[in-house]
């Protein structure tokens, strides 16, 4: 006979070694609420087995149907011949994951936008990269041709492609030696890219995982480490940096920017040299690449701007305070705002508890209630209460 709902749910039971009592308590259900689902009186509902799942270290798909997750396991993009564990980068994923499960469950993920479409016309993976920056910058900064991606600081630049793209852009902690991860599927896109000070290639990792996401190559979960220019071998990391570099540093702007500040020998000066650092908010290292890529400047100059610092260029160029900010923005933990306000207004209307937002956030549950739902002088609490059925979504 083919297993049930109730037939798994009775093996989450088992496997917690616990008496239906104890596990009704776990889950935060009353023992007759339990009691009449497994029996069959009552339904199961989404809340119910969003719970049951959680607790049994199990998803809401397999209580459903029986289906393992389909979480596959991580490669990795690496220059080195050490590929990373799965470890802390599989964990990040599975958080997501169970986020984006829950909010399916419940009917709340949000649509997803169209992407540019890939130039299969285009035989070179390079003008294809950089065929794609430029539909990229057009849809990000609708403004205008005087208007770049240069202009938008990182958290602005996350933000929109949020909007634009659908892309759920997070700053979590990664294993050491990697940089971002980028996965995207039928339902969601996913970025995730590690807290560091150095912000100017967290924000290059950002633009090369944007560039897996709409070249439409990361259909796995795929980790980056040693994001850098030039130096791997795949075509498709070659696409995704030359997306980078052209969304970043666009060609046209580079060269107008460089030919209004070089001087009558051609040349640009330290100071003038730190002020486009400062404009297009890359490294020293990443534009001396992108103006030698473009002729603009000879490989002697390109040496001797290679060994700048992001810091010393923003001293040089007066900008000492738009460093501090994107430094602290870089080296902090976000999470897509998309996503936690969604589970956050699932949680309020009752269809939901607080529990996949806390797992999300690596929160306390009860820490996460006492900051959301404080309570009043009065003794009451500021969020309505928790729904006491739900959706109905199993008829067993």
């Amino acid at each position: 006979m083919d297993e049930t709902v109730i037939d798994r749910v009775h093996r989450v039971m088992e496997a917690a070694s616990m008496s239906q009592a104890a596990f009704a308590e776990k889950v935060g259900l009353t023992p007759d609420k339990l009691s009449k689902s497994l029996k069959g009186v009552r339904r199961f509902t989404s809340l119910d087995l969003a719970l049951i799942a959680e607790v049994g270290g199990r998803t809401v798909d397999w209580l459903l149907t029986g289906r393992e997750s389909a979480r596959p396991s991580l490669a990795a993009r690496t220059v080195h011949t050490t590929v990373p564990e799965r470890g802390d980068a599989g964990a990040a994923v599975d958080r997501f994951t169970t986020a984006y499960e829950v909010l399916t469950l419940l009917g709340r993920l949000p649509k997803q936008p169209s992407l540019p479409t890939p130039r299969a016309d285009l035989a070179r993976f390079v003008d294809q990269g950089k065929r794609l920056a430029k539909d990229a910058a057009d849809a990000l900064t609708p403004a205008g041709p005087s208007r770049t991606v240069a202009d938008l600081e990182t958290d602005a630049l996350i933000t929109k492609c949020a909007e634009t793209f659908g892309v759920d852009v997070a700053v979590t902690r990664l294993p050491d030696g990697v940089d971002g991860l980028a996965w995207h599927t039928d339902t969601f896109r996913l970025i995730l890219v590690r807290p560091t000070e150095t912000w100017t290639r967290q924000r290059f990792t950002l633009a090369h995982e944007l560039g897996h996401i709409l070249a439409q190559d990361a259909q796995e979960p795929v980790v980056e480490s040693d994001v850098a220019p030039g130096r791997q071998k795949d075509l498709t990391e070659v696409r995704a940096n030359v997306f980078a570099s052209s969304l970043l540093m666009p060609a046209p702007q580079v060269r107008r920017r460089f030919e209004q500040m070089a001087g009558s020998d051609g040349k640009l000066s330290d100071e003038a040299f730190s002020d486009l650092v400062v404009a297009f908010k890359v490294s020293p290292s990443a534009l001396a690449a992108r103006l030698g890529q473009l002729r603009l400047i000879d490989a002697q100059s390109a040496r001797q701007y290679r060994g700048f610092t992001t810091q010393i260029c923003h001293l040089l160029a007066g900008a000492t305070d738009t460093f501090q900010r994107q430094l602290a923005w870089a080296a902090a933990e976000r999470f897509p705002v998309r996503v936690v306000s969604t589970l956050y207004r699932c949680y309020a209307a009752g269809e939901t508890t607080l529990r996949p937002l806390a797992a999300l956030l690596q929160r306390n549950v009860d820490e996460l209630h006492d900051i959301l739902d404080p309570v009043q002088p009065d003794g009451t609490e500021s969020a309505s209460s928790e729904a006491e059925e739900g959706d109905l979504v199993f008829q067993p």
